[in-house]
């Protein structure tokens, strides 16, 4: 399957202070990431919060840019695009935000709202109240609500919305940035069936960023586990079993609800090192049940261990 979006050393510092009383500090929020995402397939980032998943979805659109490395999408640099042809590649590639309480203009109708990206794209629209209701009801939502404001939604309803705006301009690429975070469990799994049946009715190919791993494992083909901002495991299958310390972590995490099945939760022990500060070796040593002197000294490279699967770990468990 060909990569419809390749990364390739993608970095992103970000520094505070210079100021005359405060010296000058770096973070390194996305280090050195090299990632292919197959056309029409689902890619899952995983990690905990701050772990630099969310930047990594901002620098593949391009939302900021990148201190070193390059986006190529469909054999197009975006580094190399002007703004005003990087506005028009953005037909192609949208985001579906995190909060859709924030993501939507409380000022702006629904109908507004969801014809709003064809303004912003100068693109004519012979049929304007065709498209609407085409959109609405291609994400669940009942075409009478065209006149609606954000606030007489429910926040399901707001994210549906999130995601049809997404889809105004026929994309084959969507970044969703944690788009069930703020939502109840029950409405968290509407969301993600209608995502599915969009992805395979569409076409469509994802970049879905979550902190949850089962999730992640259910609904994605293959996983990247990121942590510090490194990549540091990446599942070609999303069933495969994870071999890095931290990935099993975040596997054994999860809330298991049938009592039968339940198993020893494993509590990571040690402070989670500064982004500022970072040490030598692996950034999760302190953390790691299977540290050496060598996981502190030398930080381990990301290598293939089979076919597909990438362990950046010099003692790969299991």
């Amino acid at each position: 399957m060909s990569a419809l979006v390749s990364l390739l050393g993608l970095t992103r510092d970000f520094s505070t202070g210079s100021g005359f009383l405060k010296a000058r500090r770096v973070m390194r929020a996305v280090d050195d990431v090299t990632l292919d995402i197959p056309r029409g397939s689902v890619t899952g980032v995983v990690g905990e919060s701050g772990c630099g998943k969310s930047t990594l979805g901002r620098l593949v659109l391009r939302l900021i840019s990148a201190s070193s490395g390059s986006v190529t999408y469909d054999d197009t640099d975006l580094g190399t695009l002007s703004p005003g042809a990087m506005r028009k590649m953005r037909r192609n590639m949208q985001m579906v935000f995190q909060d859709p309480y924030s993501a939507i203009d409380p000022r702006y109708t629904i109908r507004r709202t969801l014809l709003e990206p064809y303004q912003v794209q100068r693109t004519p629209l012979p049929d304007a109240e065709a498209r609407l209701q085409e959109l609405m009801s291609m994400v669940g939502l009942n075409p009478d609500l065209a006149a609606s404001y954000p606030h007489q939604l429910s926040g399901g309803q707001k994210q549906r919305v999130g995601i049809a705006r997404a889809l105004a301009l026929n994309p084959s690429f969507l970044v969703l940035d944690e788009p069930t975070a703020s939502l109840d469990v029950s409405i968290q799994a509407q969301i993600i069936a209608l995502l599915e049946g969009l992805q395979r009715d569409l076409g469509l190919t994802y970049l879905f960023i979550s902190h949850d791993l089962s999730l992640v494992r259910y609904f994605c083909d293959q996983v990247v586990v990121m942590y510090m901002g490194r990549v540091v495991e990446v599942l070609p299958k999303a069933r495969d079993t994870p071999h890095h310390p931290y990935a099993q972590a975040l596997t054994n995490s999860h809330f298991e609800p049938d009592p039968t099945r339940r198993k020893q939760v494993q509590i990571l022990k040690g402070e989670i090192p500064s982004p500022f500060n970072l040490p030598p070796g692996c950034a999760f040593a302190a953390r790691c049940p299977a540290a050496t002197p060598l996981c502190h000294s030398d930080r381990p490279a990301l290598e293939s261990a089979s076919s597909g699967h990438q362990i950046a770990c010099h003692h790969p468990q299991g």
